[in-house]
């Protein structure tokens, strides 16, 4: 069985920071696309950060570049994003996922496995 399962949200000021991890069971993340997701309430899923190892994509959502980098640790089988300068409008449901390497890695339909989802709420 696949489970994906966040953490690292939270509470936290505008300017502050956070860094969410997403461990990873039943499926080795090097062999998948592997993508970060938002959801505000109210707003459809949003892609944040994906990567695809098998060919080299990478995206950042333009609202996150130059805030927000995606790291990786193989031996825990876990990815990260750290999340500096966090705006208000950066509140949201935040989810990792993975998903088939073949086509990429943009695109919510790509991805067949989801976390569970962590909040995260900054205040202004």
């Amino acid at each position: 069985e696949v489970q994906l399962v966040e953490s690292g949200g939270g509470l936290v000021k505008a300017g502050g920071y956070l860094r969410l991890s997403c461990a990873a069971s039943g499926l080795t993340f090097d062999d998948y696309a592997i993508g970060w997701f938002r959801q505000a309430p109210g707003k459809e899923r949003e892609g944040v950060f994906c990567t695809n190892r098998r060919d080299g994509s990478t995206y950042y959502a333009d609202s996150v570049k130059g805030r927000f980098t995606f790291s990786s640790d193989n031996a825990k089988n876990t990815v990260y994003l750290q999340m500096n300068v966090l705006k208000p409008e950066d509140t949201a449901v935040y989810y990792c996922a993975a998903g088939s390497p073949t086509y990429g890695c943009y695109g919510v339909g790509l991805y067949d496995y989801w976390g569970q989802g962590t909040q995260v709420t900054v205040s202004s």
